[in-house]
């Protein structure tokens, strides 16, 4: 079992990695599991190929000039120039990137100001870029680059743009997304276990863990009956029991071994090693990065 903290950006998977985890303890294969509030109890699916965007973080900071809110003249007003960098940082998705691929940039917040008559000298915008292909990352990255520096040669100010990827796409093995559903269909039953096709836009850390190994990653519904808290939104005494089954279940010899027979439940076999992953962090959102 591998315990990673510091999920949800904070960067859990890649301090793992690059303390030498799989260097310490070798695997051949790597699997893991996220539940899904929003889906019915025990409905396992996974998705082959890629399955969850990778994810860049940026703040960008525009340094203006402030003055009196009753003589704006003499100020470069970063509020003004924040709004006009919002709408147009709208339209990279829209008319930069390829219309077959998937993207979001959304800007989560703006910060400004302090007072009700005094226009600031600073404002920070920050927000969130998904995506399917490190093409398309690279592209959008570059393009907000270009907006920041065109603005700032506008309005004659300095706008710093800081881009921080913490996501890679999310890749599962075609293969071994096949064995992982074929295991859960033994406990679950065939109808509960599919093969999915839908992108998600949320990201997830444990994509770092499979670019250094194989692997597949699946979402287990975790839907209870209350819909009050996020607590109550995870069946515990329906799901884990499944959970714990499936795992063991996809010990058996990484799934299969050599002779296709089901082998003893141990997590090293007929050479293979296989890792099951954990992860947390100190939020109490349960909420998907």
């Amino acid at each position: 079992m591998i315990f990673q903290p510091a999920e949800e950006g904070l960067g859990g998977a890649r301090a793992m990695l690059a303390d030498g985890l799989f260097d310490k303890f070798p695997c051949d294969e790597v699997y893991g599991m996220h539940n899904n509030p929003l889906a019915e109890p025990n409905k396992f699916g996974v998705k082959p190929g890629p399955a969850m965007a990778g994810a860049t973080f940026f703040d960008i900071t525009i340094n203006g000039v402030g003055s009196h809110g009753a003589m704006p003249h003499h100020a470069r007003d970063p509020i003004v120039i924040a709004t006009a960098l919002v709408q147009n940082l709208q339209s990279i998705v829209s008319r930069n990137v390829q219309p077959t691929q998937p993207a979001v940039l959304s800007v989560t917040q703006i910060h400004s100001g302090s007072a009700y008559n005094v226009v600031p000298d600073k404002a920070v915008i920050s927000g969130t870029i998904r995506y399917f292909s490190d093409e398309v990352r690279d592209l959008i990255h570059d393009r907000l680059a270009k907006l920041c520096a065109g603005f700032a040669a506008s309005y004659e100010v300095e706008i710093v743009p800081d881009l921080r990827p913490v996501f890679d796409v999310l890749m599962n093995d075609a293969d071994l997304s096949e064995a992982y559903r074929e295991v859960a269909a033994e406990i679950v039953g065939e109808e509960n276990a599919t093969i999915t096709k839908e992108l998600v836009t949320g990201s997830e850390d444990f994509a770092d863990m499979l670019k250094a190994v194989p692997g597949a990653y699946c979402t287990l519904g975790t839907r209870a009956r209350s819909r009050c808290t996020i607590p109550a939104s995870f069946s515990t005494t329906t799901c884990c029991p499944w959970a714990r089954a499936s795992w063991r279940g996809s010990s058996k010899s990484a799934f299969r071994s050599e002779a296709n027979t089901l082998q003893p439940i141990v997590l090293r076999n007929s050479g293979r090693k296989t890792g099951f992953h954990f992860s947390w962090n100190c939020s109490s959102s349960g909420h998907t990065s």
